[in-house]
């Protein structure tokens, strides 16, 4: 399969409250051409996608992340809202990998530690999911 030119990577929203994992993981995708969008809370991500003139396909979700609806919340809302735009969970309890299931494609969730490679292989496992659902 051929690399996608740079311009045609995914948008995605990192989404977590830990400014320092944020902006490094914000930073690393975007020296690998993604067009990136940080939200700091729930709240200020949903609120991108209701109001915002944002180009988002991906999503990666603190499970933890504040606001109203918390990042369980918010992975929910995406998934029910917003159905074009894949979702990754990030940091969920071992406990909660069952809740986690029903939200996020390609397993439960992306344990942490992670290091930023695994987030972009698993964008790339996402949006090939995709391509290949969408060629059908």
């Amino acid at each position: 399969m051929q690399e996608p030119a740079r311009d045609e990577l995914p948008g995605v929203m990192v989404v977590d409250a830990d400014v320092l994992v944020r902006h490094v993981l914000a930073e690393y995708l975007r020296t690998c051409g993604y067009r990136v969008i940080e939200a700091a809370s729930s709240d200020e991500a949903q609120n991108f996608l209701e109001h915002g003139e944002v180009d988002v396909d991906v999503v990666l979700v603190d499970a933890q992340a504040p606001g109203r609806v918390g990042g369980f919340g918010f992975a929910r809302w995406v998934r029910e809202k917003r159905p074009g735009i894949d979702v990754v969970l990030a940091g969920a309890p071992e406990h909660a990998a069952e809740q986690a299931a029903d939200l996020c494609e390609e397993g439960p969730h992306l344990a942490r530690p992670y290091d930023p490679q695994s987030v972009v292989d698993r964008i790339k496992r996402l949006r090939a999911a995709r391509t290949r659902v969408d060629e059908l």
